[in-house]
């Protein structure tokens, strides 16, 4: 991708949000199709873009040149994930070998950092099932998580499906949350070493006698079997390099740093009016110059006597 000098005001503000930051943005999302795909995949990627369409990008288009797990497969996935700055990404394929695959995965710099290949199994659609629409999650909610099974904590492939699921559902970093804005919670239950149920259920509220309400769960969709197929954890470097805490020492006040001259720093002198100062007798270099002469009258006066 070329890079060109902004010429607007806008273009350098849009620039600025891209830029790295101490506290990200909110990770969006890319969700786009392969050369072929099937109706339960396409109605997958919708209904996936419909609980994050706040924060993603949807293409309808369909991309012959990508082809995650494989050599040149990635590059116009880097491309498109630079493109719209999006950091997380969900790609959907059908083909006989691998029938409804779905690869989600994340991007470190817009490369690619991890993969996960599943196969959706026993999809139900939001559609499918009936309940309040009052119960309806609102747009931008924060998700609960629960995560049923020792698997989770055992096996590579589980493990490293919990970390994406919480990375693409995550949204906005927030340091309090309100009881009340809590709508809705994703259920994934283990059924086997690699095959995970992920349910999505709207909370209940309801009067329990206490300050603490009992919660109750109702299913809204939509729900499916991941069966995963293939993972790839990040490179050593990539990883080392994606872990890196930015340094969060307050700054001090006239005081830079650099790489060849290091940490440099300015302080303020006032005006030293050195003409009105008086000077001393007490001087040492009045006192050298003063020895000085006195050397110099003695050595005069004792050529005088010799001669």
């Amino acid at each position: 991708m070329q890079i060109r000098a902004p010429k607007t005001k806008r273009a350098q503000r849009e620039l600025d949000k891209r830029a790295p930051k101490l506290v990200e943005n909110v990770k969006k999302t890319l969700i786009l199709h392969g050369t072929k795909t099937s109706g339960v995949l396409n109605s997958v990627l919708t209904e996936l873009y419909h609980l994050k369409r706040d924060n993603a990008v949807k293409f309808s288009k369909k991309n012959e040149n990508i082809k995650p797990f494989e050599t040149g497969g990635e590059t116009s996935l880097e491309f498109f994930s630079h493109k719209t700055d999006c950091s997380l990404f969900a790609f959907g394929s059908h083909s006989k070998k691998r029938p409804n695959k779905l690869v989600l995965g994340r991007t470190y710099d817009h490369h690619i950092y991890d993969l996960v290949e599943v196969g959706v199994e026993n999809f139900k659609s939001i559609e499918s099932f009936e309940y309040d629409k009052k119960l309806a999650p609102k747009i931008g909610s924060k998700p609960l998580f629960a995560f049923i099974g020792e698997e989770f904590e055992s096996v590579d492939e589980l493990k490293h499906l919990k970390e994406v699921l919480l990375d693409f559902f995550r949204g906005e970093v927030v340091e309090n949350l309100n009881l009340t804005g809590v709508d809705r919670v994703f259920v994934c239950t283990v059924l086997s070493s690699k095959t995970v149920l992920l349910m999505h259920c709207a909370l209940r509220l309801k009067k329990s006698g206490t300050s603490i309400p009992r919660m109750e769960l109702v299913e809204v969709g939509p729900s499916m079997d991941l069966v995963v197929r293939r993972h790839r954890f990040p490179s050593e470097s990539l990883l080392k390099e994606a872990m890196k805490i930015p340094d969060q020492a307050k700054k001090i006040k006239n005081v830079t740093s650099d790489v060849i001259k290091g940490k440099t720093g300015r302080i303020y002198i006032p005006d030293q009016k050195v003409g009105d100062m008086p000077l001393s007798n007490n001087i040492k270099g009045l006192k050298r110059e003063r020895r000085e002469a006195k050397q110099n009258k003695e050595s005069k006066k004792r050529k005088t006597e010799s001669e």
